[in-house]
């Protein structure tokens, strides 16, 4: 048993730096350990001063209503995108979250910003992290208690490009496809109500990378999406863009090369999306010409 302790003793100092014959000795001294000081760096680190905290969605919120202001801005606005992050994210150049993941600023201002064609100059009112209850709230006129979004003075665009749904599949209302279908129904008249004269182009939910979610409630939630485009009551004004087939591979499953998180599109997914975009808005010109 002594060999042991000796044994156990110096593997002690080994580790801690003290003798084993040291450690052995009953002393009351405390061991030295190396002193701390405070880090001597300049840097300005946010940390280091009081911020109210604003989150992207309020940020958005106050950009867009200053947008709403600029009346020559709003009488050259051709187009209109309603939406979600998936929409908000055109206008992002670096990922603010993540480094090293871009979306699609390059992309939207090349062809949608005010240096644009004019037939495509555009107003984007997508917000990160709404629901379809979100944005109805958002179109509401002030008058009702809303924000009154699609009624800025002068604001009479041509067309409103519409993508919205996927955030209303989680924390979802049960059933979850005909709540998104249902709500998705009331922001079209909602959107046609407020912009009579335009043509709203419905575009489908962009595929996920989760198996279940996509067959489960983006196929089904299209599907319908779909159908009510072409309904009595929606055709005279609408008209569906499936975005699909540009993102997913010959077996239906998500182009992840597209995507930066499995939901959002990268720089090359808006690219893709602006592609298939263009022209349908081209088409659509030509087939409504007297």
């Amino acid at each position: 048993m002594r060999f042991m302790s000796c044994l156990t003793l110096l593997a002690l100092g080994a580790l801690t730096g003290v003798s084993a014959s040291t450690s052995a000795k009953t002393s009351t001294t405390a061991p030295t350990t190396a002193p701390t000081t405070a880090p001597t760096t300049s840097a300005p680190f946010v940390s280091t001063q009081p911020a109210a905290r604003v989150e992207h969605w309020q940020k958005r919120q106050a950009a867009i209503e200053q947008q709403m202001q600029d009346g020559p801005a709003m009488a050259a606005t051709r187009l209109v995108f309603v939406g979600d992050s998936i929409t908000d994210f055109w206008l992002l150049d670096d990922d603010p979250w993540v480094p090293g993941r871009k979306f699609g600023q390059q992309v939207w201002n090349a062809t949608f910003g005010s240096q644009a064609q004019p037939a495509n100059r555009a107003f984007n009112i997508g917000i990160s992290g709404d629901r379809i209850e979100h944005v109805l709230h958002r179109l509401q006129p002030r008058a009702q208690g809303g924000r009154g979004q699609l009624d800025a003075p002068g604001l009479k665009p041509q067309f409103i490009v519409l993508m919205l749904g996927i955030n209303n599949s989680w924390a979802a209302e049960s059933p979850v496809v005909p709540s998104i279908v249902m709500g998705v129904r009331e922001v079209l008249r909602s959107v046609h109500q407020r912009q009579p004269q335009a043509r709203i182009v419905l575009q489908s939910l962009l595929p996920t990378s989760e198996p279940a979610r996509q067959a489960d409630v983006v196929l089904p939630v299209n599907a319908q999406l779909m159908a009510m485009a072409a309904s009595p009551e929606f055709a005279p004004y609408t008209v569906y863009l499936d975005l699909q087939p540009g993102f997913v591979d010959a077996q239906g499953r998500q182009l992840g090369g597209l995507f930066t998180d499995g939901l959002h599109p990268n720089l090359a997914g808006y690219t893709v999306w602006r592609d298939q975009l263009l022209p349908f808005l081209d088409r659509q010109r030509v087939e409504r010409r007297p």
